[in-house]
């Protein structure tokens, strides 16, 4: 195809905002996806130019046919928008032959190929840019020590005395750590890290992932390049080791609402298995602002929640009954025999549907603080219950401000926290010493909550993610040449990168634009240096301390 078929392209397809980012240039993965699709708009747009008209579209008995992979072939073509950023990065060294592209917004994900791995990152929620979510897919064979275990820093205990020193684990009989734990730092690689200490030794998973939205409910505020298909890849990567950790008698519940909870259902039943599929939860909110549909439409006001067992043979699964009423009547007219409801009716509003896969509950949302949360104690409380006994562990790998562990504690059960938000973590931190001193929220008056224990608090001990935060921080071009300069001679960089190129043509880097030019740098980093890895503690140039060094060898033990 010659340069001016291209350049008439591009034109057409920006015609388009869903393909156009915030600096006028084409998303490449956003028309893929569409494409994939046979997306109405997109084929009517085609269709609206003779030359493309007859070059991705075929006559079969009248019959005009979309050929997608051809137009896919076009828009993958190398020459397709070889602009001065791509031609930039292929200078430096960042596009070779054969290597998979790891750039944010050209990623379009193909199910063939789905062990491929995303990682992420995330900043303030308060913030919403097009650079907020970072995040790479990395090819398989790029991949050596990601998912290693890390090092472990900035260790505190908290209890209602206050705040001390980490020195020692308590261990049970079987030698497992008995402590309670938050870990800050990005969920897929902690999950790996706990799995040494903690595979098949989880009771119960609860987590609440973004839903992947762009409205007021996404208290996360993901942005619109963390698209349909990174989202699944994004927690099918977390489900897998999720999965590794659960005990045999586990179970696992992901809250979603109706933009990923079908897809995600899915996956779930790829990786645990349909047989261990038991319910599909749907939440009742207790208020409807917000959540009505675009249209003069039927209102939602409700969110699903998937649970699964790890092995249905082995589920425990502990019932609750309350009284009837004296005047309880079935729908029937007869009266019941027995003491109680034959299901458990502690949601407020239990039934089950004829298919017995559904069943319905309803809580209010409920505002802990100066903070209104997704989730409601109560809801957490009768999780807990259903799953667990004293001394059971739990645990919330997105576990914004604590309600998961906040409950825990009130329960008397062990729990693992995982966050990476410094706002939320913060958040967290603050929400569980209340817990611990005996707070008077949520359930504590239900469970006689009167405050005690203590929880362990650690960082994964960052490297390359340090650079990857002050990139996304930066504000202008000077920022982040200070930021090159530190790269160069602190950072792991990718074996590709060409240092001296890149030195060379820094005039050509500044006339980037700002997103552009974060996009480079993020592009050099080597992402399996994220965090420090274990095995390199003794390694001189991570300056890990004395008192680090004796804390991990302690929390991992010999092995």
């Amino acid at each position: 195809m010659t340069k001016d078929f291209y350049s008439k392209l591009e034109n057409l397809l920006k015609k388009d905002s869903r393909f156009v980012d915030q600096d006028g240039d084409l998303l490449k993965s956003n028309v893929i996806d569409a494409a994939y699709k046979a997306d109405k708009k997109l084929v009517e747009l085609l269709l609206s130019e003779k030359e493309f008209k007859t070059n991705f579209f075929s006559k079969i008995k009248d019959v005009l046919v979309f050929n997608i992979n051809d137009f896919i072939g076009y828009i993958q073509d190398k020459n397709f928008l070889a602009d001065s950023y791509t031609k930039y990065r292929n200078k430096i060294g960042l596009n070779i032959s054969g290597k998979f592209l790891n750039e944010r917004k050209e990623v379009a994900l193909v199910w063939p190929f789905k062990d491929c791995v995303l990682e992420g990152g995330m900043t303030k929620e308060d913030e919403k840019r097009k650079e907020i979510f970072f995040n790479e897919i990395l090819a398989q064979e790029e991949i050596d020590k990601l998912f290693t275990p890390k090092v472990l820093t900035n260790w505190k205990r908290y209890s209602e005395k206050g705040e001390k020193k980490v020195k020692e684990f308590k261990r049970d009989k079987n030698g497992t750590i008995e402590e309670n734990l938050v870990v800050k730092g990005n969920n897929l690689l902690a999950l790996h890290s706990l799995k040494q200490q903690f595979q098949n030794k989880i009771k119960l998973i609860y987590i609440d992932p973004p839903y992947n939205t762009e409205g007021a409910d996404d208290s996360f505020k993901y942005n619109n390049s963390f698209n349909h298909s990174t989202w699944l890849t994004f927690m099918k990567n977390r489900l897998e080791v999720a999965r590794d950790l659960l005990t045999e008698d586990g179970a696992i519940y992901v809250q979603l609402d109706f933009n990923e909870v079908h897809y995600c259902k899915i996956i779930m039943d790829e990786i645990f298995g349909r047989d261990n599929f038991q319910r599909e939860i749907i939440w009742r909110i207790g208020w409807i602002s917000g959540y009505k549909s675009a249209g003069n439409n039927w209102v939602r006001n409700h969110d699903s929640i998937l649970f699964y067992s790890r092995n249905k043979n082995n589920l425990d699964f502990y019932k609750r009954y309350i009284p009837y009423s004296k005047n309880y009547t079935r729908r029937d007219g007869s009266k019941p025999d027995g003491e109680g409801y034959p299901y458990e009716d502690t949601w407020n509003c239990n039934e089950l549907d004829q298919l017995n896969s559904i069943a319905i509950i309803s809580f209010s949302k409920e505002k802990v603080g100066n903070f209104k949360g997704q989730k409601n104690e109560a809801l957490i409380q009768r999780i807990l219950e259903a799953h667990t006994k004293r001394e059971d562990i739990v645990l919330d790998f997105f576990s914004g401000t604590g309600t998961t562990a906040s409950v825990a504690q009130k329960m008397g059960r062990r729990w693992i926290m995982v966050e990476q938000m410094n706002n939320q973590v913060n958040k967290q931190i603050k929400r569980l010493k209340d817990t611990v001193k005996g707070d008077k929220i949520g359930i504590s008056k239900t469970v006689n909550w009167k405050g005690g224990g203590n929880f362990v608090y650690c960082e994964l001990m960052k490297y390359n993610e340090q650079f990857v935060e002050k990139i996304q921080k930066a504000k202008k071009a000077k920022e982040l040449l200070v930021i090159w300069g530190e790269m160069k001679n602190k950072s792991f960089l990718n074996y590709n990168v060409d240092i001296k190129k890149f030195d060379e043509t820094i005039d050509e880097f500044k006339k980037l634009t700002l997103n552009k030019q974060k996009h480079i740098l993020f592009g050099l980093l080597n992402k399996n240096q994220l965090y420090v890895n274990l095995s390199e503690i003794e390694d001189k140039e991570y300056g890990v301390s004395k008192e680090d060094k004796l804390l991990n060898k302690r929390f991992y033990g010999n092995k």
